[in-house]
């Protein structure tokens, strides 16, 4: 899916590992933003390949879901916050890796 701008979505349900080889190779040079839910996030975090994250928080009681910080390989990686943005509507938490 291509939007406004040349930013271009693929959505591939693979190994971790296949979605970032060919994330690398669409990208080129230029950075890459993995998105997805938890398990996405633990997942990639788990494996080392994740030097900073965002996640977006809005007051919206959903259900049930997956804790984010659960499963997370402790002895590995610690986080750091680096920006917070909040508004009425969401806060914006950016965090750096430190491995």
């Amino acid at each position: 899916m291509d939007k406004p701008g040349g930013t271009t979505f693929y959505f591939i349900n693979n190994r971790i590992e296949d979605v970032l080889e060919k994330a690398r190779e669409a990208a080129g040079n230029k950075d890459i933003r993995i998105s997805g839910g938890a398990d996405v996030i633990q997942q990639y975090l788990n494996a080392g390949y994740i030097d900073e994250f965002s996640i977006h928080i809005a007051p919206i009681i959903l259900g049930k879901g997956i804790r984010l910080f659960d499963n997370i390989n402790k002895e590995k990686v610690s986080l750091e916050i680096i920006k917070t943005l909040n508004s009425s509507l969401v806060t914006h938490i950016y965090y750096k890796v430190i491995k």
